[in-house]
């Protein structure tokens, strides 16, 4: 996609962190705005849209929780009905959960799957018809540099993230020919809420990964504003997926040289320090 300019970007998850980084970098280049996010967060994505706005940018609000069952479809239907049609689709929303595997409720886990993949297949699945008709579009789908790897102690979440890789990569291919630009975005560790929401439900991990955020300040941690910034200078270039961040980025080149025992031993041994 060459431009942003005028083109209607969704945004899904876009009440903080990267998501909100994302809208924003998009109304700087551009782009009209539909966000959406859960009722708990409607404050929040009502600032966002005002910042939008004052970039001269056009923006619409849609309240949904894709963790719930066919809530995809509803977001869809929502925004149908107001007669928007999107250009641009970017799969934000999302989260993950640190612990040892049976340590976490499944229902939890239910929801996270919900969320990280089924809703993301099915708003991809809604609006790539869309987008074939109208003869352009594109989708951004956020990942996680956890696509790359088994993360013991984030099993699910690695494996959700490591689906939304493969998800990415095989539609890009089947719709190369329609003129549909699909990118897999892989972020790294970045400066956001993730880390407080994945151990939220153990004051244990959730006091182990303060001490070690404050002893990683300034070293690896991008902010959600670099990661949307790489996000959408990648995706302007067409890229299959990008992986945000030169650090990031060497760790992950140094591991596809590494046998998948090893690379299981360095991740499981780092994770055991914080969620183990």
């Amino acid at each position: 996609m060459n431009s942003y300019k005028h083109k209607l970007a969704l945004v899904t998850g876009a009440s903080t962190g990267i998501g909100y980084a994302i809208a924003k970098e998009l109304a700087k280049r551009g782009a009209n705005l539909i966000i959406s996010a859960t009722a708990r967060s409607e404050d929040k994505l009502h600032s966002l849209s005002a910042e939008i706005k004052k970039l001269g940018s056009e923006c619409y609000i849609f309240i949904e929780d894709l963790s719930k069952l066919n809530s995809g479809r509803s977001l869809y239907d929502q925004i149908k009905s107001e007669n928007l049609h999107v250009d641009i689709l970017v799969n934000n929303a999302g989260y993950g959960r640190w612990g040892t595997f049976h340590d976490v409720e499944m229902d939890d886990y239910a929801d996270m799957i919900q969320l990280n993949i089924t809703s993301l297949s099915e708003l991809s699945h809604l609006f790539i018809p869309d987008m074939i008709s109208k003869g352009e579009g594109g989708i951004i789908n956020v990942g996680s540099v956890a696509s790359l790897t088994p993360v013991p102690y984030s099993s699910v979440y690695a494996a959700t993230k490591a689906y939304v890789l493969s998800l990415s990569e095989g539609l890009r291919y089947e719709y190369k020919n329609s003129n549909i630009s699909i990118m897999a975005l892989l972020p790294g560790a970045t400066v956001s809420n993730f880390g407080q929401v994945a151990t939220a439900k153990s004051d244990k991990l959730r006091n182990r990964l303060n001490k070690r955020s404050k002893s990683a300040t300034g070293t690896i941690f991008q902010t959600s504003q670099e990661v949307a910034v790489e996000c959408l200078d990648g995706f302007s270039k067409n890229k299959q997926f990008i992986i945000p961040g030169k650090g990031n980025r060497r760790t992950a080149m140094i591991t596809k040289f590494m046998p998948r025992t090893k690379v299981l031993d360095i991740v499981g041994n780092l994770f055991k320090k914080i969620a183990g």
